[in-house]
């Protein structure tokens, strides 16, 4: 079982960003986290951080060896019609998540481009917004694979 887990842009300055908005803890501890969960629920993940559309996007084209894709598109979430199209060609469940609740923050924030193609969303946790998106992806990938 391969999940995908994707990091948007500027996820690159956890911990030195808006540590009020964002957390105070680093990509770099967040992406052990994962690590360590991943192992104990059995799946393995690869993990990738980008702050080009084109790239996630050609990423999200080539994830056809993954059962599932966890993904922060951040401040694409609201702009990238691309990333959009890209998930919902692939037809591989993907599981959406943010650090905060973009439902409670500004206008523009509030709108997901992703969500109507996503399995589901996760927002506002923290950094546990991504362990549970983990969670979410797993259990998908694991009911997928067991039908087919």
């Amino acid at each position: 079982m391969k999940i995908l887990v994707i990091h948007g842009p500027n996820l690159n300055l956890l911990g030195t960003r808006e540590a009020d908005i964002y957390g105070s803890q680093t990509l770099e501890e967040i992406n052990a986290s994962l690590k360590k969960l991943s192992a104990d629920l059995g799946v393995d993940i690869d993990i990738i951080q980008s702050n080009h559309e084109g790239e996630i996007v050609d990423f999200i084209q080539k994830s056809d060896s993954f059962h599932a894709l966890l993904i922060n598109p951040a401040a694409y979430t609201h702009t990238s019609i691309a990333i959009r199209d890209a998930i919902a060609a692939v037809k591989i469940p993907a599981v959406e998540i943010h650090l905060s609740n973009i439902h409670q923050r500004e206008e523009f924030r509030q709108k997901s481009l992703i969500a109507p193609v996503a399995h589901g969303q996760i927002s506002g946790f923290g950094p546990e917004s991504y362990l549970l998106g983990l969670r979410a992806a797993a259990s998908i990938a694991h009911a997928k694979k067991g039908s087919s």
